[in-house]
């Protein structure tokens, strides 16, 4: 069949214009579905010098935050706490130093004499309290799960040794709490008064660490303590607790070590 050249020239006309029309159609498609494709095809439109700030802009801060945890921190500061004792010196210098708890702020439980110990994440002490704690001594976990207290074994009411990353929580009363190990319900809470024959207020503020085994595991805070130290330092910074063992070494539970104090800077020599 014969076609004249006028009609097949404007029937090819017609075929590019209508080209571009259709090779879009696909594009626009996956684009709509697919939404990192859709960025990057905005990025790529995008001034290269301008895209190339941003990456590295966005880059930045994340190398920061890698390279910071892996310098050695600062010894802790207990600012004008004397008395720590040594263990407890030993082991918040090694977990502010090597950055154990990372960005948190983290806890030392000292059970041997009853007493806690709350960190900023820069290893600043914020305050410490007493504590009460399981009535049985050991530094193993009593696996409990479920069973209710009345058939828990004395043997079973063990405040555990180790170190526990903390959960916010709320108990079956509702008050809010901080888990340390929930699968078998230890918990950091409010001091709880169970019965009068417990005597855990007079406990409390009793200089005998022994008066203050009392619990059936769980750590009880005082609540002015628990409110305005622990609970809101925990919430706005997450924290590791460090329960420290008592039937063995600091060395043996946590792997920790002696860190090197800080070197003094050299004085000049005179000319």
């Amino acid at each position: 069949m014969h076609t004249s050249p006028r009609l097949l020239t404007a029937f090819l006309g017609a075929a590019l214009l209508a080209a571009p029309a259709f090779a879009a159609a696909p594009d626009q498609a996956q684009q709509h579905h697919h939404p990192k494709a859709h960025a990057k095809a905005h990025a790529a439109a995008r001034p290269a010098a301008h895209a190339k700030a941003s990456s590295k802009a966005s880059a930045k801060p994340a190398l920061a935050k890698k390279e910071d945890l892996k310098k050695p921190g600062p010894l802790a500061d207990f600012g004008k706490e004397t008395g720590a004792p040594e263990d407890v010196v030993h082991v918040a210098n090694w977990v502010s130093y090597t950055r154990n708890a990372g960005r948190k702020s983290f806890v030392i439980i000292d059970k041997k004499q009853a007493q806690m110990y709350v960190f900023d994440p820069q290893g600043k002490l914020k305050s410490r309290s007493t504590v009460l704690l399981g009535k049985a001594v050991g530094d193993q976990v009593a696996q409990v799960g479920n069973t209710p207290i009345s058939k828990l074994k004395e043997s079973d009411k063990t405040t555990p040794a180790g170190r526990f990353p903390t959960v916010l929580g709320k108990d079956n009363h509702h008050a809010d709490i901080i888990w340390i190990d929930y699968k078998n319900s230890l918990s950091i809470h409010r001091m709880a008064s169970v019965s009068a024959s417990e005597r855990r207020a007079e406990r409390m503020g009793s200089d005998d660490p022994k008066e203050h085994r009392i619990s059936n595991g769980c750590v009880n805070v005082p609540a002015g303590f628990y409110n305005s130290v622990l609970h809101p330092t925990v919430r706005k910074y997450g924290a590791v607790v460090y329960v420290l063992p008592e039937t063995k070494t600091p060395q043996q539970a946590f792997g920790s070590f002696e860190v090197p104090a800080p070197s003094k800077p050299k004085e000049a020599t005179p000319a």
